[in-house]
């Protein structure tokens, strides 16, 4: 018998192969889709945990985020519409220039796996694009700025320059984050929040949702 504990294992391990059968199973047996799905997120921090910790890299976070997706597939229709972007809406994307990819989509995934509903808009993203999705999707809390090379570091400060002149900067949070980006850079072009991993973003992006 299927329960919350074997779906939380298998997102951890990150059995994608398995996760269908364990979540329909679960289902079966009368287990609650929301508690199902609250089981799969605490695995994803678990996860997150073990990944700061490093006792698990980049590839193991990547299956353990993909297996919880095929999870969430199988739970969408049996939750309470919207629960799956409970915490808030978010918008991400690489800027301008640069085609990096790889831990933008690993952010994606884990900011989906905190319960955010994701808009993602891939890479090489001018700057007037992260304005017109907000103006377009205006209940969305964080706007996430990707650089991923010191080259396109100018890109991210346009980016959210832009944002920060915007008329309605007060009611997002922007977070930025990429390999040569840092603490200091983030405050210096007036970023909300700067993390260093994947992990670090989907929690805290957590906390600046609640706190909205």
């Amino acid at each position: 018998m299927a329960g919350t504990q074997e779906v939380y294992d298998l997102v951890v391990r990150g059995k994608a192969k398995l996760i269908t059968a364990a979540v329909n199973e679960a289902l079966e047996d009368g287990g609650d889709p929301t508690e199902l799905l609250n089981s799969m997120i605490s695995a994803m921090d678990e996860v997150g945990v073990k990944f700061k910790n490093g006792e698990i890299f980049v590839p193991e976070m990547l299956v353990a985020a993909r297996a919880m997706k095929k999870g969430v597939e199988v739970l969408k229709p049996h939750l309470a519409t919207g629960v799956a972007g409970a915490a808030g809406k978010v918008i991400i994307g690489t800027v301008a220039g640069d085609l990096h990819d790889i831990g933008k989509n690993l952010v994606a995934m884990m900011l989906e796996s905190a319960g955010f509903e994701v808009i993602d808009l891939g890479v090489d993203v001018p700057k007037e694009k992260f304005v017109e999705t907000y103006e377009a999707n205006p209940d969305t809390k964080i706007v996430c700025c990707s650089a991923l090379l010191t080259t396109t570091m100018p890109a991210l400060k346009e980016a959210v320059a832009l944002l920060n002149e915007s008329p309605f900067r007060s009611k997002i949070k922007v977070m930025v984050g990429g390999a040569p980006i840092t603490q200091e850079f983030a405050d210096e072009i007036g970023a909300d929040a700067y993390t260093e991993d994947a992990a670090s973003c989907a929690q805290k992006a957590k906390e600046l949702a609640a706190a909205m």
